[in-house]
């Protein structure tokens, strides 16, 4: 594709491509495809223009060349495009919104009054039939309420302008408001859609890993603990507890055993199944996300909810406020000024606007958050919990060395190990079968059905023998594995830098894996600042022997840590510092950690991880980055600030207006225009980005 560069700083680049024009489809296409090159941090494409904004920290000519090998016919690039995206959407808005602009200034320049006044009392009794009904069939004193009256003392006192200002304001914020609210459910469902690559089949000699696009209606998939579904089916054999989460906003697992109807993107959380695939897609599991998004009240904040209380809650003393004045003066005009500004309506609308606003603003670095609530509690949050592995370090750990016992080859130790680990999605496991690939060994199935023990380890029959591979706890004590006394001395000497992970054959020490698993580069910067953000109490919690766990803290510079847990260990001390009145952020990314994330105030899932760890989490880092976490709590207190400031402005403002009307300094008109201006004013504030953008938007 031919482009012509119109601007360039260090890191960023617009450029305009050389076509006769952009459809919505092609500029998703450009727009993904610029996203799925190596060093784009984020790309922006504006369809009407024909531009494009890429910001990058590779190098310059890796992007321009990306840009000359693009094609809008490229069957490949257009396959990165999900299946849905905002572009139409947002499209489809700014069409409304200009049509609604343009239809009330076109009645004005070309309608004669006595039409205009007819249109106007036609659009008024909507709105009357909408407050009668609340308050006759609800028994409901609330905003539509005084919105109805508004609108009919205006038009009954002859003030039509005025009535149709306030209409036309209205809904101008109804349909900005309902914008944002599908735009961020829209991006959150995106964000919580499907996203599973391979999934293991059932065939005649064995279980086989297939991308999930081979998958077929009634083709056999095996799921196991901590996997995600990844088509609707019926279950044939088997069975599991269900996390239903992303189907329901149900976060308590649902029993399915066989003959029992499972989703796509639901997540096993106990147990396993086999499952007769019923269609080859996903069909209908976004529309089932936004759905919940859009419905689920509870994860509104408290903040929020306050506001939308109080909104309905003040709406009895505007109506005390304009019958004391009129008693008291006789005055329509001043009785009008309670009347025509309110608190509620600014309350109502501004505040969920920043909210999903927020929300929306956090999908855009990649980050998930299901609910304003989760935002707010972060910003009040005192105490975070990291899980060691995969979180405070590397996501992607490697296998040190091989150290056989027993006699065995470490070749083939090796090669064992992976065939029991490839089946469960965790760093460990990833990096054992990674370990066995790099060194060229094949792990084909041969074993009999393999048993997943959360947090403890593996067990499976391989060629007539019991092969078990976990932690110490599990080989040595559940598993009663021995250890030959010619291996003692080689035991005793295991090197205490690294993660062990154990193999048994038969109830005999095999083999002890020695998993190299660095902090990350940053951790310990990240971890001061979080103090320096609020957090008084750091601790890290981890499976790991004494000796690992407190050299890895010690990196770190946590405050405390907590070597050798278990899965109830990390909920139980969650919901004990919770029980004492701390607010709690628990970040993991493991089966393991489902249990903690669960308890805690907000459970934050490092993507990479385990399928369970992301569904049950509140809120998902798609990055590997732990500054993410950073950048995420500046969003949640610039937020909580935000909605403090609102509050302030909102009821200082509109208290002045009413002290003006009832001064009979301003009049209805004015005060009510100037009412709802403020509205707005504040509701477009509020959809703005929180923190300074990468990418500036169009104009």
């Amino acid at each position: 594709m031919k482009c012509i560069i119109k601007a360039e700083s260090r890191g960023r680049i617009r450029v305009h491509a050389a076509v006769a024009g952009m459809s919505l489809a092609e500029a998703d296409i450009l727009e993904y495809y610029l996203r799925s090159q190596a060093g784009v941090k984020g790309v922006k494409v504006y369809e009407r223009t024909c531009d494009a904004v890429i910001e990058y920290n590779g190098q310059r000519a890796g992007v321009i060349q990306a840009l000359s090998k693009f094609s809008f016919s490229d069957e490949a690039a257009a396959a990165l495009v999900p299946e849905h995206t905002s572009r139409k959407m947002n499209r489809d808005y700014q069409n409304r919104l200009a049509a609604m602009v343009a239809r009330k200034y076109a009645k004005r320049w070309f309608l004669p009054h006595d039409i205009r006044v007819m249109i106007s009392a036609w659009y008024a009794l909507g709105y009357i039939k909408k407050g009668l009904k609340s308050l006759i069939a609800d028994r409901k004193l609330d905003v539509s309420v005084l919105d109805a009256t508004a609108i009919a003392v205006s038009m009954l006192r002859g003030y039509h302008n005025t009535a149709s200002s306030i209409m036309f304001l209205l809904g101008i914020g109804e349909l900005l408001e309902e914008w944002v609210r599908k735009k961020s459910a829209d991006d959150l469902a995106g964000m919580m859609a499907l996203n599973v690559d391979k999934v293991w089949i059932c065939a005649e000699d064995g279980d086989i890993l297939v991308p999930v696009s081979d998958v077929e209606a009634g083709d056999v998939i095996v799921v196991r603990t901590g996997n995600m579904i990844p088509l609707d089916g019926k279950v044939m054999s088997g069975k599991a507890m269900i996390n239903q989460a992303a189907m329901t906003g149900e976060f308590m697992p649902v029993r399915k055993a066989e003959g029992s109807y499972v989703y796509g993107g639901t997540v096993v959380e106990e147990g396993e199944c086999r499952i007769v695939i019923e269609k080859a897609t996903g069909s209908g599991r976004y529309d089932r996300i936004v759905k919940m998004i859009e419905e689920s009240e509870k994860l509104k904040s408290a903040t929020e909810a306050k506001a939308s209380n109080l909104a309905d809650k003040l709406v009895p003393y505007s109506f005390a406020g304009t019958l004391l004045s009129y008693a008291l003066t006789r005055n329509p005009q001043t009785a009008l000024a309670f009347l025509m500004v309110d608190y509620s309506c600014a309350l109502k609308l501004t505040l969920p606007l920043a909210v999903m606003s927020a929300m929306r603003e956090c999908s855009k670095y990649n980050i998930t958050v299901k609910g304003g609530k989760f935002l707010e509690a972060l910003s009040e949050a005192d105490t975070i919990v990291f899980d060691k592995t995969g979180t405070l370090t590397h996501a992607h750990p490697t296998v040190a060395k091989v150290i056989p016992f027993n006699g065995q080859e470490e070749h083939e130790m090796l090669r064992l190990a992976a065939c029991l680990e490839e089946h469960y999605p965790h760093s460990i496991a990833n990096a054992v079968v990674a370990a066995a690939k790099a060194r060229g060994l094949n792990h084909e199935e041969r074993h009999t059905t393999v048993e997943y023990v959360v947090a403890h380890g593996i067990t499976s029959m391989i060629d007539g023998r019991r092969a078990s591979i976990g932690s110490y706890h599990f080989i040595f004590e559940d598993e009663n594995a021995g250890l030959n006394d010619a291996d003692r001395e080689l035991f005793d000497t295991l090197p205490s830098e690294y993660s062990l992970l154990y193999l048994a054959i038969d109830g005999k020490l095999a083999a002890v894996l020695c998993i190299e698993d660095p902090l990350r580069e940053n951790a310990k910067s990240v971890i001061g600042r979080l103090r320096k953000a609020g957090f008084k109490n750091i601790v890290m919690m981890t499976g790991d022997n004494e000796k690992t766990a407190a050299y890895a803290a010690e990196q770190a510079g946590v405050d405390h840590f907590i070597a050798e847990v278990l899965p109830e260990d990390k909920a139980s001390f969650v919901k004990y510092h919770r029980a004492v009145g701390r607010k709690v952020v628990m970040i993991g990314d493991g089966v393991n950690d489902s249990p903690a994330l669960s308890e805690a105030d907000v459970g934050i899932a490092v993507h990479s991880g385990a399928a369970i760890a992301r569904e049950i989490a509140d809120i998902t880092i798609e990055a590997d980055d732990l500054e993410m976490l950073l950048l995420l709590k500046r969003i949640a207190d610039s937020l909580m600030e935000r909605i403090y400031r609102d509050y302030r402005i909102i009821i200082g403002f509109n208290t002045m207006l009413i002290a003006l009307g009832a001064m009979t300094i301003l009049t209805p008109q004015v005060s009510a225009m100037l009412h709802n201006m403020s509205t707005l004013a504040i509701s477009m504030y509020n959809m703005t980005d929180l923190l300074e953008g990468d990418i500036d938007e169009e104009s």
